[in-house]
């Protein structure tokens, strides 16, 4: 192994950083994570794409040219994950090592210059569950066809309610797929169709959603999201309807070079995979009968990462992981929000699961602005939930939260940074997103965002009215403020506000 030089400095939570590089047929990346939470903290994340699969299809070998290459940039990630601190650190190799005569060689060439190194080469089916374990930490109860393109395969997974039903491993990824075709269009999708059609079982995603992993297939997405003027540039949980997915897969498969270069979000170092990422996922649509695309940033990276939690962390729900971490981050008092959740039961009764899941989200960001300066509070904890990096919320629940979190600092409705929530959301999940907030303006104003004062309140409906008690001699009263945010709660949630005092 590599010493690592004395100049460099103890890293910080060195005992919770890990290191996995992806070694695939077109690119070589990567990724540091901090910590062992539920929602994955890539701290470094590195691409080099070296086209070691290319030409694989018709010499059975690694690219020669990208071997040297491919070794230099190995020993800097190593470097890199070493000085880090990183540990454990593992090489994951796919199709092209898999799949090639000299890809033995490759690797004893890897552990000469690197002992101690350790390279794993997946078969089909390990590359397949570790991608699943991947999108499973985002979609827990994710059913319906994952697929993961990358340069050599296409890996497909039946998911079934969370769990792992049947996995294959098919020669059709973008390199290899543009090479058996000679780079024709239309080869590629009877050689596609051809071997999709050798897995039946995909038609079992007939109404489902389609689960898309792989560097190509974001790529298409960021795309969509340029040229639809969407609000939020987060490809994770983006979702497409069929006839979305048909028409953009179209689009892209009948467009010259040229027409894409001038397509807005077309990257230009993936012109020449696009075509035939869109033909796999045209022809992949047609196979499953999936009702809706949704798109993935997790695959087999943190599908290898998740491996390391914990069954307890991993069973967390993600949503509740994702705000739990954001006020573990920016919150004051980590006793508050469990009582704001108790606080706000009796308002908001008979919630279904997912709708009371939201509103204790909502409890638990609702302090993640209180370091930053006044007249900002409510933007930077809008755009904070918005735009986290975590893979826990959707983008329906980012706009919701981050709509909440804005409210509870004041934030008008019609504020022009909130306008990706008038997209995102519809306007029933507005107006209850009003109410919570009000409902947690109210409580802070209370209670000082402390759980102490706030015990010396409880909010009720009785009748038509919405009742707010206070306890006398507990630090709580009364005051212009509080009167004003209780009638504004009571006019969103359309009831009368009324104010009692009893002895403490």
């Amino acid at each position: 192994m590599l010493d690592v030089p004395p100049h460099y400095p103890a890293a910080p939570h060195e005992s919770s950083r890990c290191g996995v590089v992806d070694l695939g047929s077109n690119s070589v990346r990567l990724v540091v994570f901090e910590g062992r939470g539920r929602n994955p903290q890539a701290i470094f994340n590195e691409k080099a794409v070296l086209g070691l699969g290319r030409g694989l299809q018709t010499t059975g070998r690694l690219n020669e040219d990208a071997i040297g290459p491919a070794l230099t940039v190995l020993t800097r990630y190593h470097a890199v994950a070493q000085a880090m601190r990183a540990g454990p650190l593992e090489v994951v190799a796919t199709a092209a090592v898999r799949d090639a005569t000299n890809g033995p060689a490759f690797v004893a060439a890897l552990h000469e210059r690197l002992p101690g190194f350790k390279i794993r080469i997946l078969t089909g089916e390990e590359e397949g569950r570790l991608s699943a374990d991947g999108v499973l930490l985002g979609f827990p109860g994710a059913d319906g066809i994952l697929g993961d393109l990358g340069g050599g395969s296409l890996e497909v997974v039946r998911l079934a309610r969370g769990r792992v039903a049947r996995t294959a491993s098919l020669p059709i990824g973008v390199i290899r797929l543009t090479e058996r075709a000679g780079g024709e269009v239309v080869r590629a999708r009877a050689i596609a169709e051809a071997e999709l059609a050798t897995q039946p079982w995909l038609a079992e995603g007939g109404g489902r959603d389609l689960y898309l992993v792989g560097g190509a297939w974001r790529a298409l997405a960021r795309m969509h999201i340029v040229q639809t003027g969407y609000p939020l540039a987060i490809v994770h949980h983006y979702v497409l309807r069929r006839d979305e997915a048909r028409d953009l897969s179209g689009v892209v498969m009948a467009a010259s070079r040229r027409v894409l270069e001038r397509m807005p979000g077309a990257p230009q170092k993936r012109l020449g995979d696009l075509p035939f990422a869109a033909v796999v996922m045209r022809r992949l649509l047609r196979a499953t009968g999936a009702a809706r695309v949704v798109f993935s940033a997790n695959g087999l990276r943190e599908g290898w990462y998740a491996r390391l939690l914990p069954d307890a962390v991993r069973a967390e729900d993600p949503l509740l992981s994702a705000a739990r971490g954001l006020a573990a981050a920016w919150a004051r008092e980590p006793e508050l929000p469990p009582a704001l959740v108790a606080w706000t039961d009796p308002i908001f009764p008979n919630q279904d699961p997912v709708t009371r899941g939201l509103r204790e989200a909502a409890c638990w960001v609702s302090d993640i602005g209180s370091h930053d300066h006044p007249e900002y509070r409510a933007e930077q904890a809008f755009l904070r939930v918005l735009r986290q990096h975590g893979v826990g919320l959707d983008h329906h629940a980012r706009a919701f939260l981050g709509l909440c979190a804005a409210l509870r600092y004041e934030a008008e409705t019609g504020a022009a940074f909130l306008a990706p929530t008038r997209v995102l959301l519809d306007a029933p999940t507005i107006r209850r997103a009003e109410a919570i907030g009000a409902a947690l303006r109210l409580a802070y104003t209370l209670c000082g965002g402390t759980p102490a004062l706030l015990a010396g309140t409880t909010l009720e409906r009785r009748g038509g009215q919405l009742v707010l008690r206070l306890s006398e001699g507990t630090g709580v009263f009364a005051g212009d403020s509080v009167l004003r945010r209780v009638e504004q709660l009571g006019a969103a949630l359309g009831l009368e506000a009324v104010v009692e005092v009893a002895d403490g």
